[in-house]
């Protein structure tokens, strides 16, 4: 019997739709138990630190999904962390502590996030800024309007609202459910509607797809107010977690980076046109992983973000190597 070698793994995740980077999921949460059974507590298994990783990672997972369809499109997102900011700070504003004004506060925070999205979408699109400057300058405008309006804690909101980020149903937290719900209508829009087949297109060539006939601008601005929105609901989480919003909490937590880097980690090429949610999904988890092993065996923070930024880097050098050879 021949021995099954790593190569042939791979090709038969592939046969049944398992995005590759699932193998470098299962691989470092083994190297995690492991090194958290040598050095650590040996604790990194039991439910109760699962279930806080999975939690822990529901932010950064539902913008990362965002971050999958302009990454698709051949573009990016750099204002989401400040969005992020704004949806947190505006919440907990309208809302006060009031039930009543949850609908309108949601509201509110949603209609800001569909016109922040839709401007990214247009300055790209139309007037063919580049999406990296473009959307940094967006991410610092709505950091001057923050900066000028708020200084820390905006409000707070009500208790019924916090079950969004402290609820659950049965054993399973609310959060999660919330995420596995953005994974998989992210999944479908990509996969069974003609949206997503022309964000594919466009992202692997944007000329041969308005050659084609396709609306290319609408493929764009529509891909940047999903992101915006997954933003939106990463704020709406935030804050249901921290009970009121501040300026801090989008940059703090980095979300703008991390949204890509957990993109690429999954996947999901930089140029465009080739990628999905599931690897982004995977990408954020093993973001989760890293956290919680680093946590468990005390690692300084500042050397918990060397070792993160190296394992970024040497993955993404590993995709561009693989793609490099597949193409000669």
């Amino acid at each position: 019997m021949s021995a099954v070698t790593l190569s042939d793994v791979q090709r038969r995740i592939r046969a049944v739709g398992i995005p590759p980077v699932y193998l470098i999921l299962v691989v470092v949460f083994v190297a995690a138990v492991l090194l958290d059974a040598v050095f650590g507590r040996g604790q990194i298994t039991s439910s109760t630190i699962l279930a806080n990783m999975l939690v822990r990672s529901v932010a950064l997972g539902i913008v990362a999904i965002g971050q999958t369809f302009v990454i698709l499109g051949a573009s990016i997102d750099l204002s989401v962390a400040y969005l992020i900011s704004v949806t947190a700070v505006m919440t907990s504003y309208i809302m006060q502590g009031d039930p009543a004004r949850v609908p309108l506060a949601v509201t509110a925070v949603l209609a800001i996030g569909a016109f922040v999205g839709l401007v990214n979408g247009v300055i790209v699109s139309k007037l063919r800024v580049n999406p990296f400057i473009a959307t940094l300058g967006v991410g610092l405008v709505l950091k001057g309007v923050l900066n000028a309006s708020f200084d820390n804690f905006a409000g707070a909101v009500p208790r019924s609202f916090q079950t969004l980020g402290y609820g659950s149903i049965g054993p399973v937290p609310v959060s999660i459910l919330l995420l596995l719900a953005v994974t998989v209508v992210g999944g479908l829009i990509l996969q069974r509607t003609r949206f997503g087949a022309h964000l594919y297109a466009v992202g692997g060539s944007e000329e041969v797809a308005r050659l084609s006939g396709l609306r290319t601008d609408r493929v764009i601005i529509l891909a940047h107010v999903i992101c915006s929105l997954t933003a939106v609901a990463t704020g709406l989480f935030i804050v249901s977690r921290l009970r009121s919003g501040a300026p801090w909490v989008g940059p703090d937590g980095l979300y703008d980076l991390e949204s890509i880097a957990a993109v690429v980690v999954g996947g999901t090429a930089l140029s465009g046109g080739k990628g999905g949610v599931a690897g982004t999904l995977a990408g954020v988890l093993i973001f989760g992983i890293l956290d919680t092993t680093f946590n468990q065996l005390g690692v300084d923070t500042f050397l918990k973000q060397v070792l993160r930024g190296s394992i970024i880097i040497l993955a993404v050098a590993s995709y561009t190597i693989r793609s490099r050879v597949k193409a000669a």
